[in-house]
């Protein structure tokens, strides 16, 4: 039984200063999984971390495409190259 483990892409030393430098109130126990709560669900925090970083990039292509609003194209773009 038990739930399957997703494989680490970032060691966790690396998240750790991740968090600390972007949410210094968290602590991260040593033996902690990896998962944050959100909206009631439970969504691995290297998702999260994907999704903040798709949403940076596109924001740049949108920004180089003189463009107000990110639209799909710039997160296609933005995609391919993270």
């Amino acid at each position: 039984g038990g739930t399957p483990r997703m494989k680490r892409l970032a060691p966790r030393s690396t998240l750790r200063k991740i968090i600390k430098k972007h949410k210094p109130e968290l602590r991260l126990a040593a033996n902690a999984d990896l998962l944050v709560r959100m909206r009631g669900r439970q969504v691995h925090l290297s998702f999260l971390l994907f999704l903040h970083r798709l949403a940076e990039e596109a924001r740049t292509k949108a920004f180089e495409n003189r463009s107000k609003i990110i639209k799909p194209e710039h997160i296609i773009a933005a995609a391919k190259v993270i």
